[in-house]
């Protein structure tokens, strides 16, 4: 029997979306209130240094997550892994991935799951650190589709996202900040494929693309990654 429905702030929507994918991912299995962790998990997603890793991005990964949800071997695994991949985030170190990975291992047992679930979580988190799923990874190749998706918005889209991570980095000198940011791009550029699952690479491949090569244009690098 599940709890009816009852007004609840903005932030109801995540906790609920968190509520029935932890429950799932128990298989029955005791637990503790799930309302705790999504309260914790959201607080994380919301500290003041986040401008594009907030919870708007977590909302689009799950969904995202949703439409790709036939492609997955485990879909709860990956919408908890999407829960995790930035709960941990902070723009000046680069062991963001890792630590989030290792917060799931810690919190997902205690919270119910079982061992080989917790494991994939945390599978799937550190995978976010190449986006480059091995072939037949379903599970991984959904997170990161999801993940990346908003490389494939509208124009206007895309250039919000780019100020919204130019701000997060904003301690850095412009100067720093572009070769930098010209680095991811042309990582991102040299993966055979930016999107694995069919639905990724049929809508998302080609707009991502030119986006990600005007992005680099614009910063004054070219565009070819070799």
């Amino acid at each position: 029997m599940t709890d009816s429905p009852r007004p609840r702030d903005p932030r109801t929507a995540p906790a609920d979306r968190w509520r029935d994918t932890l429950l799932a991912a128990r298989s029955g299995a005791p637990g503790p209130d799930p309302l705790p962790y999504a309260e914790n998990l959201l607080a994380r997603w919301d500290e003041p240094q986040r401008r594009y890793h907030t919870t708007a991005h977590l909302t689009a990964v799950l969904d995202r997550i949703d439409a790709l949800a036939g492609y997955a071997a485990d879909v709860h695994a990956v919408r908890l892994a999407a829960w995790f991949h930035d709960a941990v985030y902070r723009p000046d170190r680069t062991e963001n991935e890792e630590r989030s990975a290792a917060l799931a291992e810690r919190a997902l047992p205690e919270a119910g799951v079982g061992q080989a679930v917790t494991a994939e979580v945390a599978r799937l988190v550190r995978l976010t650190v190449t986006h480059d799923p091995a072939e037949g990874d379903g599970n991984g190749e959904v997170l990161c589709d999801a993940d990346l998706a908003v490389l494939a918005g509208s124009p206007q889209e895309y250039a919000a996202y780019a100020a919204q991570v130019r701000e997060e980095y904003g301690f850095v000198p412009d100067e720093a900040f572009r070769a930098g940011r010209a680095a991811v791009l042309r990582q991102l550029l040299a993966l055979p494929r930016l999107f694995r699952t069919p639905h990724g690479a049929a809508e998302w491949e080609a707009r991502a693309r030119h986006n990600l090569a005007t992005e680099l244009e614009l910063l004054g690098s070219p565009s070819d990654p070799r």
